[in-house]
């Protein structure tokens, strides 16, 4: 049988199926079904800077501005007993986990600002997260925004950080820079540990009827790997970074892929939000019965053979087959050419 084992984040792990952050840990038990199917570690869901601000702003609003037009009511603030922060419900949970399961558990936040962040870090740490995902979101829309200000944002974010915190640090990054490879050695510099591609940025939609900006949550598709494991097979061999994939991976042949390319793990969502647990043993299935079939012994000896480092046409990861592929293809029979 192939060993599936692999290193991420320093992290020794059973193999590559890292479920990604979902609400599916926000519930211990739907947490315990995915270790007990194989997932090798667990992100939880992010804690998210808006949701913070937005809290902060309510209590505020509620609690500390209640005395407006009430003089007696000055100083006098109650927070009821059983109110707790979503600061708080994420180190519950994150306690939690860490009590029920035996796979490393990576804690989630989300924001591109430093912010409270590096008490957040902190607190993450004290309660035993194995490591820390920056999910950053910052979509770069203003006009007078260069693109070495966009990259400094992130590096600002994650070289703080990594002063306070002895956690790996994983950086979730969108595939929207300029110049990645580059912008991914600097990352490597500032601090960060890993590199997860691509954090997926919903996008809105424009419903006619009603003229408004719609927002709907999309599931991933499996077409969207291929950027995912492009990627990974451009950067591995480059980088000293652990590299994980996220976002389209729905089939073994997928994550397949993506290790052949160099990833060193392969994050899941989508796909265990629409069939739930059992994904993961069919994937792992799949790796195992592949990688028994061509006699690859363990997931060292496959990994990144066919980065580009490694590959027998290294052009094919870049431009110098673009005119070739187009004109490759041919119309359904009866479609007018």
């Amino acid at each position: 049988m192939a060993d599936l084992s692999t290193t991420w984040l320093g992290l020794e792990l059973a193999n590559p199926l890292v479920p990604s952050a979902s609400p599916l840990s926000r519930d211990t038990d739907h947490a315990l079904r995915l270790e007990d199917a194989g997932a090798a570690a667990l992100v939880m869901y992010s804690l998210f800077e808006e949701k913070i601000d937005r809290e902060a702003a309510h209590l505020q609003r509620f609690l500390h501005e209640q005395e407006t037009g009430f003089a007696e009511a000055t100083g006098f603030h109650p927070v009821p007993e059983q109110y707790k922060t979503c600061q708080e419900e994420y180190l519950e949970q994150l306690a939690a986990l860490k009590a029920r399961l035996a796979i490393p558990v990576i804690a989630s936040l989300n924001g591109a600002s430093l912010g409270g962040w590096i008490e957040y870090g902190r607190m993450l740490e004290e309660a035993g997260a194995d490591a820390l995902e920056l999910n950053t979101y910052h979509l770069a829309a203003n006009p007078d925004e260069d693109c070495a200000t966009t990259e400094q944002r992130y590096l600002d974010l994650l070289g703080e950080l990594r002063r306070h915190v002895q956690l790996p640090i994983n950086m979730k990054i969108s595939p929207y820079f300029s110049a990645l490879a580059h912008f991914a050695t600097r990352l490597e510099t500032a601090g960060a540990d890993g590199l997860s591609l691509f954090n997926r940025f919903y996008q809105p939609d424009i419903d006619l009827d009603t003229l408004d900006v719609a927002h709907r949550l999309e599931l991933s598709r499996p077409h969207e790997a291929l950027l995912r494991i492009r990627w990974a097979g451009l950067l591995h061999g480059k980088v000293n970074l652990s590299l994980g994939v996220t976002g389209g991976f729905h089939t073994g042949a997928d994550a397949l892929k993506a290790l052949l390319a160099g990833a060193d793990v392969v994050h899941l969502c989508s796909v265990l939000l629409q069939e739930g647990p059992d994904a993961l043993a069919r994937i792992l299935t799949f790796l195992q019965d592949w990688m028994t079939e061509r006699e690859y012994t363990s997931v060292e000896q496959l990994r990144g053979s066919l980065s580009q480092s490694h590959a027998v046409d290294p052009t094919a990861y870049e431009r110098a087959n673009y005119v070739e592929v187009l004109d490759s293809y041919s119309s359904p029979p009866g479609v007018w050419r």
